[in-house]
């Protein structure tokens, strides 16, 4: 995948686990609840219809926040291999008026007996970029990409 440093975030990880173990957490929503958003925040009522047009919904109760709904559409998917997924639609390729606004890419590969992760997030533009950044970007997919870890590895 072509990277843009203008409008694309990513984090990187290497994973103990097999391409399939993480595969399951990725998709599997009793397991998505229990890793997608750094603690202490809550996810709960996630849907995900793995096809293209598919429903990616969620969500999270946030500590001192109203609870936070996220609908999105599933792109592409490539079992153990890749997941692309945006908050821009819905399920069924229907226009998201109340979404962030950008596109999730996750490539696995096997690695070193385990798993190689890179999750980009894609913006519109510079400055939604640099808000995705100022909101904690790093943190937040970063510990959100340990509890996975540490999730695939009970499994």
């Amino acid at each position: 995948m072509h990277f843009d440093p203008v409008t694309d975030l990513f984090l990187e990880r290497h994973f103990q686990a097999k391409p399939a173990t993480l595969w399951r957490c990725l998709t599997e929503p009793g397991l998505i609840e229990q890793w997608f958003a750094p603690r202490p925040v809550r996810v709960r009522d996630v849907v995900f219809e793995p096809w293209p047009g598919g429903a990616f919904n969620s969500v999270m109760d946030v500590p001192g926040m109203e609870e936070i709904r996220g609908r999105g559409c599933i792109l592409a998917i490539e079992p153990e291999r890749r997941l692309v997924w945006t908050d821009l639609l819905r399920a069924g390729w229907h226009p998201n008026s109340d979404s962030f606004g950008f596109t999730a890419v996750t490539e696995l590969s096997a690695e070193a007996g385990g798993t190689f992760l890179r999750s980009s997030a894609l913006h519109r533009s510079e400055a939604q970029r640099a808000e995705h950044e100022k909101m904690g970007f790093h943190e937040g997919w970063g510990k959100a990409a340990d509890q996975l870890g540490e999730l695939a590895l009970s499994l």
